[in-house]
């Protein structure tokens, strides 16, 4: 890798942590020039639009590594109730691992932090989640879920799991995590009869 993209990668994981553990407001770009340990010059030759710009960066490569983390669990497991389950519990020990410190649940930081001041950043924050939504709905339908009942049961886990994210951190225990995903496990598993 190259100075130049190890600069640009340095500004956007530092970005990208700061962003999501004390918030978009209180992220200065001097912070991140100096935990990212880069000249000035090089935040604003990669962000000319300055850091709403590279928030919507954040958003995206966030995306991306959870798009990917959700891929991956599904496919090892056989149906996509054991793989949600999996992908909480995973969620809820490295959230505990963490010291319930470090990040915000990406519901948190997109509707608090950034919907109400970027129209260009809440259309991104609308694009993660139905992006996610969309991956659950997929692998639904692959179990032989119908679609509007796979696509309101994504939603569903997508709307606990956050929730459960909440409220994990604020208490600093990750049972409700875990609760959330066994009930979650269930609901997968019994969508067809839920009418």
């Amino acid at each position: 890798m190259s100075e130049k993209s190890n600069a640009r990668e340095s500004i956007v994981s530092t970005a990208a942590r700061l962003f999501f553990s004390q918030g978009y407001h209180a992220t200065g770009l001097n912070q991140i020039i100096k935990e990212s340990s880069t000249p000035k010059g090089s935040l604003y030759h990669y962000f000319p639009q300055g850091k709403e710009e590279l928030a919507h960066e954040c958003i995206q490569k966030a995306n991306e590594h959870i798009l990917q983390k959700f891929e991956e669990t599904f496919a090892a497991h056989d149906n996509t109730a054991d793989g949600i389950q999996r992908f909480i519990h995973d969620m809820a020990h490295e959230t505990e691992e963490a010291g319930f410190t470090g990040f915000l649940p990406f519901s948190f930081w997109a509707a608090v932090e950034t919907s109400c001041i970027s129209h260009q950043l809440r259309i991104a924050c609308q694009g993660v989640f139905a992006g996610w939504q969309d991956v659950i709905t997929k692998h639904l339908i692959m179990d032989g879920i119908g679609e509007e009942k796979a696509r309101e049961t994504s939603l569903l886990v997508i709307s606990l799991m956050e929730g459960a994210l909440i409220i994990s951190l604020t208490n600093q225990d990750k049972q409700p995590l875990l609760t959330a995903a066994d009930y979650l496990s269930v609901v997968a598993k019994n969508a067809r009869q839920i009418q």
